[in-house]
């Protein structure tokens, strides 16, 4: 095996393929840099990151790879150079089967073959959230950095590759889960991120589909044994019609629920970005944030009197509601402000319940439940209901409904006493 850690691949076209060890100069939280291996074609290169960050004073630039300085620079050597040979085998064979490949095609077989870190679970779920947030989903990215550490937490680990996430892997997981204080909503949210990274990992060729373990643990258990909490007409009426000038603490809350539950159950991170220009003549239109659907809705009276309300007190912005402050924040300054916004508006819907006399656990989300139950109390058609929150699909509406108002059900069983 050559001394020097830099490979050059003859291709069989004009192109030369250039295979390194460096070290990216891109410095960490640590202060270390990530080392990696450098594949470039066609003037192109793409960066595998390996398992080793190292310090400049560690690192030999000139031959890639660790100095004397470095604890274990004999051992770590080592396995840099079959990361490397692994990559020359690759791109020989990828050479063979066909002269225009792609680096995306090392890639792919790079991934699910040879690189370590990708075979990690916890790494190959850090680069997604890390995605996540330059995409600017950074609410997605908050829920599996959290379903990550909680896995983490299970495993004692920072290691853990994706064979080793067998059935009964999960099914401890969920025992572990469930010791916790654990209930089938909350176990599902973690079981379904841990099957969304499965399927990318398998998408991207990280791991066989063959290893799959969803096919034997279904989370379809965990679905269903918690009910949808909703309100009644009647209760809503209370909330609507409160003497809130003796509660001027809970107005803001109060008009964002309300607000909620006439706009067809608009959720409060739709609420929180509705923009004054979102807003023409009797009409509010917007995208929602978690489908991306687009949705025109018809201002209600209510409505009208809460964007009166805010119209007259405005703080400034290009926002309607006074959640956003400032017109300029980046997307996690907008996901840590939902966070503590959303967090507030929880806690003051619980005191309006109590003043309201109303014996249920009020959040957020239960105005998009009330919303569709009180539509099913006058009679509306389901699909009319489904068409009015965004369903892609009535059987989701139906499923839906059907955990909402036992009332129906209460009915009939009191014709018993008759």
């Amino acid at each position: 095996m050559p001394k020097c850690c830099t490979y050059v691949v003859p291709a069989i076209r004009k192109a030369m393929i250039n295979v390194k060890i460096v070290l990216r100069k891109k410095r960490l939280s640590s202060n270390l840099y990530p080392v990696c291996l450098r594949v470039t074609k066609d003037r192109k290169s793409k960066y595998f990151k390996t398992l080793f960050n190292a310090s400049e004073k560690e690192w030999n630039s000139l031959s890639g790879k660790f100095t004397k300085a470095n604890s274990n620079y004999l051992q770590n050597n080592r396995l840099l150079l079959k990361f490397q040979d692994r990559a020359l085998k690759i791109l020989t064979e990828l050479e063979l089967e066909k002269e225009d490949f792609l680096l995306e095609d090392f890639e792919k077989r790079f991934r699910v073959e040879s690189n370590p870190i990708q075979s990690n679970v916890f790494l190959f779920w850090k680069e997604i959230v890390d995605e996540m947030n330059s995409a600017g989903r950074t609410g997605n990215a908050r829920a599996n950095r959290d379903s990550s550490n909680s896995l983490k937490n299970f495993t004692k680990s920072n290691r853990l590759t994706f064979k080793e996430v067998t059935p009964s892997f999960l099914e401890k997981y969920e025992v572990f889960l469930r010791s916790r204080g654990g209930h089938d909503g909350g176990i599902g949210v973690r079981m379904r991120a841990i099957r969304a990274l499965y399927n990318r990992a398998i998408d991207r060729n990280i791991v066989k589909a063959d290893f799959y373990p969803f096919r034997i643990y279904k989370l379809s258990k965990l679905k269903g044994k918690g009910l949808k909490k909703a309100l009644s007409i009647e209760q809503m009426n209370s909330i609507v019609n409160m003497d809130i000038a003796n509660y001027p603490q809970l107005l803001h809350s109060r008009n964002y629920f309300v607000f909620s539950f006439y706009s067809r159950g608009m959720n409060f991170a739709d609420i929180m970005k509705l923009e004054w220009n979102d807003i023409k003549d009797d009409r509010i239109y917007y995208t929602r944030s978690k489908t991306k659907g687009n949705f025109i809705v018809k201002i209600l009276p209510p409505v009208r009197e809460i964007f009166d309300y805010y119209q007259a007190n405005s703080r400034g912005t290009k926002y309607v509601f006074p959640i956003l402050l400032r017109n300029d924040l980046n997307p996690n300054q907008l996901e840590n402000r939902k966070s503590k916004a959303l967090k507030k508006f929880n806690k003051d819907l619980k005191v309006i319940a109590s003043i309201c006399n109303i014996d249920k656990i009020v959040s957020s989300y239960v105005a998009r439940h009330s919303f569709a139950n009180c539509l099913k109390q006058k009679g509306v058609p389901t699909d009319v209901i489904s068409e009015s929150m965004g369903h892609q699909d009535i059987t989701t509406t139906k499923a839906y409904l059907k955990e909402l108002d036992s009332g129906i059900i209460d009915e009939a069983n009191e014709l018993l006493l008759t």
